[in-house]
């Protein structure tokens, strides 16, 4: 489809908007300043457990992404911890997606794809209630939720999410917060990707 190339009255009026671009970059600069902070928190809880990486992981390695086009719309994430080797990926994604949430997900596939799989059967209840969903897309690197997108794990679900883990060779357990939540308005970002954090570790430890 061809786009017309002369602006709407309310388009003109957008891009003459200095205040407009001002304020999406002072909002970026909130945002990148919470995943910092969200960053700073994520080492003081990896200071205190084992987990059961692949082989090379590097507990420190990390990445501040920030972008324009995922899907149309801006973004900015931290990955902490960050092991993407070939077909081991084991990580925290702490994404800020403009105009939809913000989704906290853990992504796991190649070695001890097997026993996180056993971890989140064996340990479900644990795991369970906690606002996380595993996704049912056919890609790491989906970010919407719902119906065909994602599955809630819930308590009475254990049944269906372990035919569902059995046959995917990777996994991607996620906890979306809508951006009304007066969480992330008061600035909470750290803090939700901290608890987010803390409740999928029974999937990834010892």
């Amino acid at each position: 489809m061809t786009l017309p190339l002369s602006l709407t009255d309310e388009e003109a009026a957008l891009v003459a908007d200095a205040q407009f671009f001002r304020k999406k970059e002072r909002i970026s600069a909130k945002v990148r300043a919470q995943l910092d902070a969200t960053y700073a928190g994520l080492t003081e809880e990896l200071g205190r457990i084992s987990l059961i990486t692949p082989p090379g992981f590097n507990a420190r390695a990390h990445q501040f992404v920030k972008g324009e086009q995922l899907e149309f719309f801006p973004y900015q994430y931290l990955d902490y911890p960050k092991h993407f080797d070939g077909g081991n990926k084991f990580a925290f994604r702490t994404l800020f997606w403009w105009g939809h949430h913000l989704a906290c997900a853990l992504i796991l596939e190649g070695d001890g794809i097997k026993q996180y799989k056993k971890h989140i059967v064996d340990r479900f209840h644990q795991v369970a209630g906690q606002e996380l969903e595993l996704s049912l897309a056919p890609t790491l690197w989906e970010w919407k939720r719902g119906e065909g997108y994602t599955l809630p794990i819930t308590h009475d679900r254990k049944a269906q999410i372990a035919s569902v883990l059995a046959e995917r060779r990777f996994i991607k357990i996620v906890r979306f917060v809508p951006m009304t939540d007066p969480r992330l308005q008061a600035g909470l970002l750290s803090e939700l990707s901290r608890e987010t954090f803390r409740a999928m570790l029974p999937i990834v430890t010892a």
